[in-house]
């Protein structure tokens, strides 16, 4: 068998039949490209603060959609008046007779004062109203800032102006006393004032209310991204090629705005829930027995539970600052991970 023959200095080793071949090289890795939605992803994971505050934020809305679950595993409901039922519970002032609000291995948060309705339960079908009108409310101006802040900006010319003077118009309104002054109101063009107001009525005047302020921020943005936008090259080439304003919107402009819509709407939302929570906390939103965040605040708030049971705030007071802290936070780390440079 002839052995290899190498030269110095040149030529390549020459191996006889039956010589064992050299191990050949690995082959390069290929190289793996990431969209943005993947890159915005990696970096949100790497932050542990936004990751907490998502568990959170998500443990909030899987507990207010499970509120009947719970309930019905609690063995108790948020519309029972202990205060009839089981009247030895408290004393003849309607406040309860053990200590801490009566709360006890039966009533894990304690008893209301006055009409007796079990505070778990109550502040779980609170939790489940008050984000229920508040991701309407959320989901109404984000889509109404879209459609009308994208076409302002993309149109330009006497749409942008007539859209632009009509947002300048309603950011002049002083949003607080406009809730507070327009809730009667639309209450009252669905139901005579002389007669009970359904809940569904208060939900849609709640909802109506906070979307007609509550767009024109998300709109203005839109408006300004969309105007650089369309200065593109890629826009100018999509109209070149023919295509027409609602596709080149849908197509090329949408998809390049998705950044401050979704970091808008982790802002608006917390928002909203303590514009709802106020509403009902001066009486004009939801009122009892519908379980309500605000309307919690608002029993709390009176002379019968101040000077006999301050413990009765404690649990909707903490569970609303750790929801929109929550929230608050995971809108700074979505806005991180979409824009590394950003300083929080």
């Amino acid at each position: 068998m002839t052995s290899p023959i190498g030269i110095e200095g040149g030529g390549t080793s020459v191996v006889a039949d039956g010589a064992p071949k050299p191990d050949a090289k690995p082959a390069a890795e290929k190289l793996e490209g990431r969209s943005p939605g993947q890159l915005m992803w990696i970096r949100f994971k790497r932050d542990r603060t936004g990751v907490l505050s998502a568990c959170i934020v998500i443990f909030f809305f899987v507990i207010g959609l499970a509120a009947p679950l719970i309930s019905k595993a609690y063995g108790k409901g948020p519309y029972t008046v202990y205060a009839d039922e089981r009247p030895e519970l408290f004393d003849s002032a309607g406040v309860p007779v053990q200590p801490n609000g009566g709360i006890s291995g039966e009533f894990w948060f304690g008893l209301e004062p006055g009409n007796g309705y079990d505070v778990f339960t109550k502040l779980l079908y609170g939790i489940r109203t008050s984000l229920m009108i508040s991701v309407a409310v959320t989901l109404a101006t984000v889509l109404t800032g879209i459609v009308l802040g994208v076409v302002a900006g993309y149109l330009g010319n006497k749409t942008d102006y007539l859209i632009s003077r009509v947002i300048d118009f309603l950011l002049a309104f002083p949003a607080q006393l406009f809730f507070i002054a327009s809730m009667p109101v639309v209450v009252s063009l669905f139901v005579d004032p002389r007669d009970e107001t359904p809940v569904y009525v208060r939900v849609v005047a709640l909802i109506a209310v906070q979307w007609f302020l509550g767009w024109m921020s998300l709109a203005r943005i839109l408006r300004g991204t969309t105007l650089a936008l369309r200065e593109r090259e890629f826009i100018e080439a999509a109209k070149v090629s023919g295509a027409s304003p609602w596709r080149i919107i849908r197509k090329e402009i949408l998809p390049n705005v998705v950044t401050p819509i979704l970091v808008q709407s982790t802002y608006m939302l917390p928002n909203f829930v303590t514009a709802e929570a106020g509403l009902s906390f001066l009486g004009v939103g939801i009122v009892e027995p519908t379980p309500d965040w605000g309307q919690m605040f608002s029993k709390a708030a009176t002379e019968l539970v101040m000077q006999n049971d301050i413990t009765y705030m404690f649990f909707p007071g903490i569970s609303m600052i750790i929801f929109i802290v929550a929230f608050n936070l995971l809108g700074d780390s979505v806005r991180d991970a979409f824009d590394p440079k950003s300083a929080r």
